[in-house]
């Protein structure tokens, strides 16, 4: 049984002679090298979910034909180990181990995932496929077209005290303003500066208060430091389609939603597509602003702690009746995405979503749902980044209490 390696102290150079420390951190080790049931520690009956070149993707998300890596059955909760594309790709040498000593990591805080990705013939184009390394799919046994999978997020754990946020040419908010400087038409993985890109790397350093934060160093020598709030950006099930799907533009069945909603304790539900459902979950973000705009997040690996549970149409109460498209919830809020390549239309749909979601969970009429949404709920942009934007709606569950409190009374005895 692996045993967490404990960081008592770490410097990463950072920006010259800058430097940040991160106290008492737990790197996580893969917990074995297939995907089985554990029988023994922190994780004991959990099913595992390894990333190797046997249970990724890279640039892609699992289509109709994906087979899965571990079958499970409803009820289960299943860890992944995943690994963060960023320090991997082409732009940065495709050599994870070079990138990051060249940061200042010791080798035993580099991933041997990610070293071996790397190393690995592992075909990815830079220029044609997605970034992103997912791991899985998973089988929900006895899922099929029309149920509804219930993903219940309970751990998102920091694989690694250190992360990347990039910017990269064509792509971001502001195309052809940054990156500023301009890329050779000669890049390449053995000239990554060609590319002229930006990828900031960024330690964890605990505050005075116990807290990790991000720490981004400036030019004068001073600091920024963000709060991380772990979450999955990409989560969903396999559309039914044989055609490859791309990693990068989210859909109805999930895939890279970047909604930082989703963090420990929330709830997504997705319908099912295909048999199995043929779960899958990557892309990490330590911590992301709304729209994430620059390109990337905090980007770092994360284990992944889920549990899931099969809803049947007809059989079992399913929030808003039925669920066309994914939905979600935490302790305060049920969350409503839109998504669409033009903004707008991402609006319009998240709006929609909301007005038929609090008609049919809440029986209010669609005239005074829309009225509530004007007046009390928070409509934010989940990023504008991934070719199909996102917006996302943040109904507040305690608005409702009067119509929780009457379902109260007519199931209780």
């Amino acid at each position: 049984m692996f045993k967490h390696t404990v960081l008592s102290l770490f410097i990463f150079a950072t920006l010259g002679s800058s430097v940040a420390k991160a106290d008492n951190f737990n790197v996580l080790k893969q917990l074995s090298t297939k995907p089985v049931q554990l029988k023994e520690g922190e994780y004991k009956g959990n099913y595992y979910v390894p990333s190797t070149l046997n249970t990724i993707t890279w640039g892609y998300l699992p289509n109709k034909d994906a087979k899965p890596v571990l079958s499970v059955p409803s009820g289960s909760t299943v860890t992944f180990d995943t690994v963060s594309h960023e320090g991997l790709l082409e732009d940065q040498g495709r050599d994870a181990e070079k990138f990051f000593k060249s940061k200042g990591v010791p080798d035993e805080y580099i991933l041997d995932e990610a070293k071996t990705i790397t190393k690995s013939h592992l075909k990815h184009d830079f220029h044609k496929d997605g970034p992103h390394i997912v791991t899985g799919p998973i089988a929900i046994q006895g899922a099929q077209p029309g149920d509804i999978l219930k993903v219940e997020v309970i751990k998102v754990e920091p694989r690694v005290p250190y992360g990347v946020i990039s910017n990269r040419h064509g792509k971001g908010a502001l195309v052809g303003e940054f990156p500023k400087k301009p890329q050779q038409a000669d890049a390449s993985p053995e000239h990554p500066e060609r590319y002229g890109n930006v990828s900031v790397f960024t330690p964890i350093e605990k505050n005075a208060k116990g807290e990790y934060e991000g720490v981004l160093k400036t030019e004068s020598g001073k600091s920024i430091r963000f709060p991380l709030s772990p979450f999955m950006g990409i989560m969903g099930v396999a559309p039914n389609t044989s055609e490859p799907v791309h990693s990068v533009p989210p859909a109805m069945y999930g895939g890279n939603i970047d909604i930082n909603e989703l963090g420990a304790g929330s709830t997504a539900y997705y319908p099912v597509q295909v048999a199995g459902a043929l779960f899958y979950t990557g892309d990490s973000h330590f911590a992301q602003g709304d729209g994430e705009v620059a390109l990337t997040a905090l980007e770092a690996s994360a284990r992944a702690t889920l549990k899931f549970t099969l809803l049947k149409a007809g059989k079992d109460k399913i929030p808003g009746q039925e669920i066309v498209q994914p939905l979600a919830e935490n302790a305060e809020f049920w969350i409503t995405p839109g998504l669409d390549p033009d903004l707008d239309e991402a609006m319009k749909k998240s709006t929609r979503e909301a007005i038929r979601f609090l008609n049919k969970e809440y029986g209010i009429d669609e005239a005074i749902a829309y009225a509530y949404l004007s007046a009390a709920t928070d409509f934010e942009v989940s990023q504008v980044v991934d070719k199909t934007k996102g917006i996302h709606a943040k109904i507040r569950k305690a608005d409702f209490r009067e119509f929780a409190e009457d379902a109260s009374k007519v199931t209780t005895p």
